[in-house]
C-alpha cells in the first residue's frame, strides 16, 4: 500500500504545484493589466485636460478620485475577500478596470468621466487584496520569490502604461483607446476559468480576526505610514511627471512619456532587488537605506535639467521602491489569517490615501506656484519615512528570512 501510495501522493503534490503556479502566473498577469490601466491617466491626462478645458486643480481632482476608488477602498474589499473567498473579486478586476478607465477618456462630460473613473477604480480595488493574498499562498515553496513576481508585475504595468498608451494613441488614434481594454478582459476570463482558492485559505473560518490585528498594531502602523510617505512621492510623480516635463521643461509628449516609463520601470526592478536585499540584510535595514538614498538622488533631478538629473531621478525611483514586496510580505507574516486585509492596507489604502490627498494638493500648489515647486517639495516625505523606519523592531521579518 505504501509503495503504491507514494507515487500517488507525489502526483497529487505535482498537480497542486502546477495549479498553484498557474494561479500565480494568471494573477500576476491580471496584476500587470489592472495596474497598466490604472496607470494610464498620466498619459491620458493632457488629452482629458484639453478635451474638457480643465484647470490643474480639476485634473488633480480626477486623479485623486481614481486613486480613492482604486486604493482607499481596498480594505473593504480585503475584508469581503477574507470573508467570502469568491474569485469574482480578482476575476472581474482587469476587465472592469480596463473598460471603465479607458472609456472615461472619451466621456461626454467631466461628470461622466468622474463616474467612469470611480467604477474603473472599483475594479482595481477589488482585484488587489484577494489576488495578493492568493498569490502569496498558492505556492508554498519560494513564497517570497513568487510574491515579488506578483507585486513587480503590477509595478511593471504602471511603468509601461505611459509608453504603451502613448503608442496606442499614436498608432490607433485617441478615439480608439477603449480597444486597449481587450487584453484585460481576456485575462479576467482566464482567471475566472482557471484560478482556484489556495488550500490554506479554503480551510480558514470566514471571520474577521480583530485580536490578531491588535496584537501587531504597532509594527503594522509603522509599516503603513512608511508606505504612505513613500507613496506621497510615487503616486504623485506618476500622475504629474509627464505634464511637468512637457509644460515646464518643454519635453515632447514622446520623450516625457518614455522618461516616466523608465522611472517607473526602475521602480519595478527595485522591487526585485529589494526582496533579495531583504533576505540577506533584513527588512528594516533595507527600508532605512531605501528612504535615506532616494532623497538625494531625486533631489539632483530638480537641481539640474541635464541628462544627469534624469538619470538620478530614475535611480532614485529604483531605490525608493526597494520596499514594495518587503512591506506586504512582512505584514502577511505578522497576520497570516488576515492576509487580504493587511495586503489591502499596505498595497492599497496607504498608497491610495497618499494619492487622494497629495495628487489634488499638488495640482493646487502647481496652479499657484509651479509643478517644479510642488513636486520637489514632496521629497520631505521620504525624509520623514527614514526617521519613522528607525522605530521598527530590529528583528522585523527575521523569522521568515532566516
Amino acid at each position: 500500500m505504501n509503495a503504491g501510495a507514494t507515487p500517488l501522493a507525489a502526483g497529487r503534490a505535482d498537480a497542486r504545484l502546477q495549479a498553484g503556479l498557474l494561479s500565480v502566473i494568471l494573477l500576476s498577469l491580471g496584476h500587470f493589466f489592472v495596474d497598466l490601466y490604472s496607470g494610464s491617466l498620466g498619459v491620458l491626462q493632457p488629452f482629458i485636460v484639453q478635451r474638457f478645458g480643465l484647470s490643474l486643480t480639476q485634473a488633480g481632482l480626477l486623479g485623486g478620485i481614481l486613486v480613492f476608488s482604486s486604493s482607499v477602498t481596498q480594505p473593504l474589499y480585503g475584508y469581503l475577500s477574507d470573508r467570502f473567498h469568491s474569485k469574482l473579486f480578482s476575476g472581474l478586476g482587469p476587465a472592469v478596470a480596463g473598460v471603465c478607465i479607458l472609456c472615461a477618456a472619451l466621456a461626454p462630460s467631466y461628470g461622466w468621466a468622474v463616474a467612469l473613473m470611480l467604477l474603473g477604480g472599483a475594479g482595481v480595488s477589488a482585484f488587489h487584496p484577494q489576488a495578493s493574498s492568493w498569490a502569496g499562498l498558492s505556492v508554498a515553496a519560494g513564497r517570497g520569490h513568487w510574491m515579488a513576481v506578483f507585486i513587480s508585475a503590477g509595478t511593471l504595468g504602471i511603468a509601461l502604461a505611459p509608453a504603451f498608451f502613448k503608442e496606442v494613441i499614436a498608432r490607433a488614434g485617441f478615439e480608439r483607446i477603449p480597444w486597449a481594454a481587450i487584453p484585460g478582459a481576456v485575462i479576467s476570463l482566464l482567471i475566472l476559468a482557471c484560478v482556484r482558492p489556495p488550500a490554506e485559505q479554503a480551510g480558514q473560518a470566514r471571520r474577521f480576526d480583530w485580536p490578531a490585528l491588535r496584537a501587531v498594531r504597532r509594527p503594522l502602523l509603522l509599516l503603513y505610514f512608511g508606505v504612505f510617505f513613500r507613496s506621497a512621492v510615487q503616486v504623485t510623480f506618476a500622475q504629474f511627471l509627464v505634464l511637468y516635463l512637457s509644460r515646464e521643461r518643454h519635453y515632447s509628449l514622446h520623450n516625457a512619456a518614455y522618461t516616466l516609463t523608465f522611472y517607473l520601470t526602475a521602480g519595478a526592478i527595485g522591487g526585485f532587488i529589494g526582496g533579495h536585499l531583504s533576505d540577506r540584510f533584513g527588512p528594516r535595514r533595507v527600508i532605512l537605506h531605501s528612504f535615506a538614498w532616494s532623497v538625494p538622488l531625486m533631489a539632483v533631478f530638480f537641481l539640474t535639467p541635464s541628462p544627469l538629473g534624469v538619470a538620478a531621478l530614475i535611480l532614485g525611483g529604483l531605490v525608493l521602491l526597494f520596499t514594495i514586496p518587503i512591506n506586504v510580505i512582512v505584514a502577511q507574516d505578522l497576520v497570516p489569517s488576515q492576509a487580504g486585509t493587511v495586503s489591502a492596507l499596505l498595497m492599497g489604502f496607504a498608497w491610495g490615501a497618499a494619492g487622494m490627498i497629495f495628487v489634488p494638493l499638488t495640482g493646487w500648489v502647481a496652479d499657484h506656484f509651479s509643478l517644479h515647486a510642488a513636486l520637489s517639495a514632496l521629497l520631505v516625505f521620504p525624509t520623514a519615512g527614514f526617521f519613522l523606519a528607525r522605530l521598527l523592531p530590529r528583528d522585523l521579518g527575521r523569522s521568515r528570512s532566516h
